[in-house]
């Protein structure tokens, strides 16, 4: 039989055209599992999403952001929607950094809604696994979009940018609630202890997102989603000490951020993607 020139050996026109028929309805299924969540993250969080702030003002810790600090989810599901529109565009599903990514971003879409879910419930224990899968996924899609540049401004503003931003923000909202699980089992959240652990925290966390903005990219979204939550922990009357580790974290990941994009063979690329 002819194969199809430049094709792998042994496969001819109609293996190639069951292949590529095939590829096509796995990238749709994928692209349209992704719009789909996008859309169910966001209706969960409408519909339960506000008891969210009074479970946390319940496990109070030094950690805990201002409530008007949270309003960043109102971007994230909006980029998230948006770069759910976009990658189910007819000339964006069959791309590879879609294949690539697009499941991770639709584990982010079930384990945000069950973290919802589970820390409205006051399952405590089970949210923050949830939190934590959440941010392994992100960390995954961060990861391998740091690999390659983007097509074009675009991609950076509708994809990049919000997938970035939603990192960030997990990334330190992960922390926040592990120390709300210390109090939810136990560990005493309003005393010299509980001001220690969290300068502690804050310290291994700046650390290891040093390290994220010096070796990925789209850094300055992602390095702003970090810095408003430490503006939200130190605005939010937390202990003195708690307060001076946010203003050193802050100029840390800013000059690391600040560093990586001066440094980089491509600004444009270290600084958005």
């Amino acid at each position: 039989m002819g194969g199809v020139a430049g094709s792998p050996a042994g496969v001819d026109d109609g293996d190639m055209s069951v292949l590529s028929q095939r590829s096509a309805r796995v990238d749709l299924i994928r692209s349209a599992t992704v719009a789909v969540l996008a859309i169910v993250q966001i209706l969960v969080s409408v519909m339960v999403g506000g008891s969210v702030g009074a479970v946390a003002e319940s496990l109070r810790t030094p950690l805990l952001a201002a409530s008007w600090a949270f309003i960043i989810w109102a971007p994230i599901y909006a980029g998230f929607l948006v770069y759910a529109g976009y990658q189910l565009l007819p000339a964006q599903r069959g791309r590879e950094i879609h294949r690539r990514t697009g499941w991770w971003t639709a584990a982010s879409g079930v384990f945000n809604p069950l973290w919802i879910l589970a820390f409205s419930g006051r399952v405590i224990l089970v949210a923050e696994l949830l939190l934590v899968g959440l941010l392994v996924v992100l960390a995954v899609v961060f990861g391998r979009l740091s690999r390659e540049s983007a097509a074009d401004r675009v991609e950076r503003v509708v994809f990049r940018g919000p997938l970035a931003i939603y990192t960030g923000w997990v990334s330190m909202a992960t922390v926040l609630g592990t120390a709300a699980t210390g109090v939810w089992a136990g560990l005493p959240g309003a005393n010299a202890l509980a001001a220690i652990a969290a300068v502690v925290a804050l310290l291994a966390a700046t650390a290891i997102i040093a390290w994220v903005v010096l070796s990925g990219t789209a850094v300055v979204p992602y390095t702003a989603a970090v810095v408003w939550a430490l503006i939200g922990i130190a605005l939010n009357t937390p202990p003195a000490a708690v307060v001076g580790t946010c203003g050193v974290a802050i100029v840390i990941v800013l000059a690391t951020a600040l560093r990586r994009v001066t440094t980089a063979g491509s600004r444009v690329r270290a600084a958005w993607g």
